[in-house]
Parts: structure tokens; C-alpha cells; sequence
């Protein structure tokens, strides 16, 4: 009895031991999970077509002497090899390509076992975002790009951004699509090709403001020029003449006029075409706020003058005495009867 006690003893002992040893352990830190959202410059990595540049990693298991490291060349071919002719690989996948050089290989090989891998993307040039955005920018286009990707991946538009922008196309498509033939056309070098398309349209969703971006596009978010509003006005100062920028809203954009201001005789100083020289154009703006004339749009570079109205003038005369009794007037010329 004193037996089998003394046993139940050693075996409660050993469990406390290894019971202690566990606990000082350290518990293991779970792995850190990676984040499953790809970024803009690898996302539909898996539909990549290859194209003239593409250097590709080419492996036939238990045949050392056949590995290669070889580049899609101009013609849109894999030329270098060994033993075979060439394979075409022009708006093919690698998953394609690796299927004919296993049939090319099998008429010298038992079984091939063909790898092929892409070492190197280089067949599509970046698309270039410049202008009024965050940051100019260079977008790697392994896939089909949207402008809303593109204008995303480059921080957005900026205070400047005078409404439009600027889409100059500097290739053809590579591997179009059906329906997408005539954008295989080659680029005619006598004239630009170039889209134009409305910011409004864009953060609209509307299909014709949200265009494909094609490789090696530049991408110009135009800048606004500037319209300088100056006489009786709160603040006066230059603007940016954005898209539709009408007379009304660049003076509401300023504080709106004085109550001194001449608002029936407000000039538009603009240049005229192709000269340094302006033209002055007289506005009524109290007819424009009365909706009996139509607002005007402001072209870049206008110069817009609020004149004041005489201090004896029907508009102010009554403020002008009330200045005068409450002391709070300026020095007003009044002539001699």
C-alpha cells in the first residue's frame, strides 16, 4: 500500500514538472497576415499578354543544358531556344506559350516537362500623369487602367485643375480586343492624337469621362490660368478660371461686390486673339442677379473691374449723407453751385 502511494506520488511530481516547464515557455506570435488587396501596378497579373521585350525564365526538368533566359524580340517571337524554331508569344499568356515549346520539345524529348516564368515585364511603357495632381507620376501597365485608377494611384486632382484633361496617345493598342481594332491603327505622325475629357464627367461615372488608359499614354489633368478680379470687390485677388467659370460666381469667389460698387458698369478687360492687346466688354451684373441678362464665362487671363460709384451718384447718395451726419465718411469732393 505504502508502494502504490509512494508511486502516485512520483507520478503527481513529474506532472507538476512538466506542467512548469511548459508554462514558461513563451507562447508563439500567430504569422502575420499579408494584405490580399494587390496594388494598381500588379492587379490582373494573371491575364498578362506578352509582348516585344518580355524576357521570360524558360526550364525543362531533368534537362539542365536546355534552361534559358530568353526575350520576346521585336517580331513578337521566342527566337534564342535551343533546338527549336521560333514560338510565338505576342498577346499570349505564359500559360500558352509554355504548352508549345512542351510540343516543340516533345518531338526530341520523352515527356518534356516544360516551366515557363516571366522574369521581366518590359513591353509596355508606364503611363505618365502630370499637371494638376497630387503627385506626377509614372503607372506601370501590366493591365488594362482606367483614367479614375490613374488619377487615384496619383493622389487625385489639385485646386488648379482647371476642369478637363488631357489624354495624348502615343501608341497603338498591343493586343486589342474584339472591337478594339481601330485602336491597332498605327499612330498617324503627322498630327496628336489626343481626347479630351471633363473632370465632371468623370466624378459623374458617366462611361465617355472615364476612358481606358493605354501604355506609354500621357495623362495631362490641365492647369487653370489665372483671372484677376480688382476694383470694388471685399477681396480682391486672382482666381483660377476653372471650367464654367461664370462672372457672378468669380465675384461671389472674391466676397462679392462693395455696396460702393457700380455694379450696372462692370468691365471685362480680355485679350483679343493672337495679340497682347485687350478689348473691354461692359457687363451689367445687377441686370445678370435680376436674371434679366445672361451670366458671362470668363476666359483665362480676363481682368475683371468693379468700378465704384461716385459718392453723388443716385446709389450712394443717401449712404454719402449718412456718412457725413455719423461722422463716417471719407472726404467727398462736392462741387461748387
Amino acid at each position: 500500500m505504502k508502494s502504490t502511494n509512494l508511486s502516485l506520488f512520483t507520478v503527481l511530481i513529474a506532472l507538476a514538472f512538466v506542467s512548469s516547464v511548459w508554462a514558461q515557455q513563451p507562447a508563439q506570435a500567430p504569422a502575420p497576415q499579408q494584405s490580399q488587396q494587390p496594388s494598381v501596378d500588379v492587379q490582373g497579373i494573371k491575364s498578362y499578354l506578352l509582348g516585344p521585350g518580355d524576357v521570360l525564365d524558360v526550364r525543362v526538368f531533368g534537362q539542365p543544358d536546355l534552361n534559358s533566359i530568353v526575350d520576346v524580340d521585336s517580331a513578337g517571337n521566342i527566337s534564342s531556344l535551343p533546338f527549336l524554331d521560333p514560338i510565338r508569344a505576342k498577346c499570349r499568356t505564359e500559360q500558352e506559350v509554355q504548352k508549345d515549346i512542351a510540343v516543340a520539345y516533345a518531338r526530341l524529348l520523352k515527356d518534356p516537362q516544360v516551366s515557363v516564368r516571366i522574369a521581366e515585364r518590359k513591353s509596355r511603357q508606364p503611363a505618365t500623369v502630370s499637371g494638376a495632381v497630387q503627385r506626377q507620376n509614372q503607372i506601370t501597365m501590366i493591365r488594362k487602367l482606367r483614367l479614375n485608377e490613374i488619377v487615384a494611384a496619383s493622389g487625385g486632382t489639385t485646386e488648379r485643375a482647371s476642369g478637363t484633361i488631357q489624354i495624348v496617345y502615343t501608341e497603338p493598342l498591343m493586343c486589342p480586343q474584339p472591337g478594339e481594332e481601330a485602336e491597332a491603327v498605327p499612330i498617324d505622325g503627322s498630327k496628336i492624337p489626343l481626347e479630351i475629357v471633363k473632370i465632371a464627367d468623370l466624378k459623374a461615372g458617366k462611361p465617355e469621362g472615364n476612358p481606358f488608359i493605354r501604355p506609354g499614354d500621357y495623362v495631362i489633368v490641365t492647369e487653370a490660368e489665372p483671372v484677376f478680379i480688382t476694383g470694388s470687390v471685399l477681396n480682391p485677388q486672382g482666381i483660377y478660371a476653372r471650367d464654367q467659370l461664370t462672372l457672378s460666381l468669380a465675384l461671389a469667389m472674391v466676397g462679392g461686390v462693395r455696396k460702393e460698387a457700380k455694379a450696372s458698369e462692370v468691365r471685362i478687360h480680355r485679350l483679343k486673339p493672337d495679340s497682347t492687346e485687350r478689348e473691354t466688354i461692359s457687363v451689367d451684373l445687377a441686370a445678370i442677379k435680376k436674371s434679366k441678362k445672361a451670366d458671362v464665362l470668363l476666359r483665362s487671363f480676363d481682368w475683371v473691374e468693379v468700378p465704384e460709384a461716385g459718392p453723388l451718384t443716385p446709389s450712394r447718395l443717401k449712404s454719402t449723407f449718412l456718412d457725413v451726419f455719423t461722422g463716417t465718411a471719407r472726404s467727398v469732393f462736392i462741387p461748387k453751385l
